[in-house]
């Protein structure tokens, strides 16, 4: 006798609606709910059969329904419980299944995050974390960063013990479960008492690492100096950043090749450290040859990042406080007594070679910037008419 939800108990050709309103991706739905795509009844229908083979089955289905369609994330919101239940059934068939298809319902859906925190998903996802199959660990990280997002989320993820799991992924994960787990505890570091629990685990090698491997211009990146960032807030960071071979060396490295925002929190975080003790840091931020990079940020960075340059520049020269009236406090002059203290031909050309770049950059904006006020204050009558125009032949 077959289940009343077999695949054959459906209708063999499915109803169209007469109304284009409310459809989904493949156009196909129920006759008597015209806003709910057939595919999604069936998907419900199969999850909830009771039979594990044709769950799994939902649970692919659920998955691949949506991945990108916000509607059938919140027609399929209901499909959380049965797929968390999947989580804990000692069958590791359904595990990956039933966690990727929680993974595609909680992206971008603020309710469906929280309904899987509180529906139990944490502590089977948390287990996940030590799974010696990788490719269940690497989806485990994957939800743990979507459920993070939410900022509801943040204390109950940290207060289930995730955070010492996400570090050793740090160590010892796949590439892309260390990426995943990087994002993911810097989304629970903007929670303020989740930040001295990260510090607890010492994360600053393994952090440190995956910057020095991964492309300065990635999101991995903008997330490594994000939480570096956070970090430099605590002396125990500091030091650790510093002790760790090539860690500010990493962090100088955005400066010259990051995205506009990794580069903003690289700033802050070598500017952190020297507000907190500018004797104890300004040398080993030379000597990794930040001038440079901050030269470049003064022109071209954020105005945050601008704003810290010029500030982090005046703590690295060998006086931070403004000089006689004779040598004024411009930047040219803070710059040139920096250049001076510094060791090595190569590091000290190369910054002199920057600053006379920075300054005709800053001459030409300047120019650029004068010619559109020029051209806005012109009256419309004295402009030449597009006939008048010469033209380049």
């Amino acid at each position: 006798m077959e289940s009343p939800h077999s695949p054959s108990s459906f209708p063999s050709s499915p109803s169209y609606s007469s109304s284009s309103e409310g459809q989904s991706a493949d156009g196909i739905f129920d006759a008597d709910e015209p806003r709910t795509p057939l595919a999604v009844r069936r998907a419900l229908q199969l999850l909830y059969s009771g039979d594990p083979e044709l769950q799994v089955q939902a649970a692919r289905d659920i998955r691949r329904l949506t991945k990108t369609s916000p509607r059938c994330r919140r027609q399929l919101s209901e499909a959380v419980g049965p797929l968390v239940s999947m989580l804990r059934v000692d069958s590791s068939e359904s595990h990956e299944p039933a966690l990727l298809a929680l993974l595609n319902l909680a992206v971008k859906d603020e309710k469906n995050k929280i309904n899987i925190v509180e529906s139990g998903a944490l502590e089977p996802i948390i287990s996940f974390l030590k799974s010696e199959d990788l490719n269940l660990q690497e989806s485990a990280t994957a939800s743990l960063l979507t459920l993070s997002a939410s900022s509801t989320n943040k204390p109950i993820i940290s207060a289930s013990g995730a955070i010492p799991l996400l570090v050793d992924i740090l160590r010892d994960g796949t590439p892309q479960a260390k990426a995943d787990a990087v994002m993911a505890l810097s989304n629970l570091s903007t929670y303020p008492n989740n930040l001295s629990i990260i510090l607890q685990t010492n994360p600053i090698p393994f952090i440190v690492n995956i910057l020095k491997t991964c492309k300065k211009s990635s999101k991995t990146a903008e997330k490594c100096c994000s939480l570096i960032e956070s970090l430099m807030e605590y002396d125990e960071g500091r030091i650790a950043l510093t002790l760790e071979e090539g860690g500010v060396l990493a962090v100088v490295e955005v400066l010259e090749s990051g995205t506009l925002q990794s580069r903003e929190h690289a700033v802050g975080a070598l500017l952190t450290m020297c507000e907190s003790d500018r004797c104890k840091y300004r040398e080993p931020i030379l000597r990794e040859g930040v001038i440079p990079g901050l030269l470049e940020l003064t022109v071209q960075g954020t105005p945050k990042s601008q704003s810290k340059a010029r500030t982090l520049l005046q703590l690295l020269r060998e006086s931070p406080y403004p000089r006689s009236e004779i040598q004024p406090d411009t930047l040219e002059n803070i710059v040139c007594n920096i250049i001076s203290q510094i060791d090595g031909d190569d590091q000290s050309g190369k910054a002199k070679k920057m600053l006379a770049e920075m300054v005709q950059v800053s001459m030409e904006q300047s120019l650029r910037h004068l010619q559109q006020r020029a051209l806005v204050c012109t009256p419309t009558s004295d402009l030449p008419i597009a006939s008048e125009v010469p033209s380049k032949s």
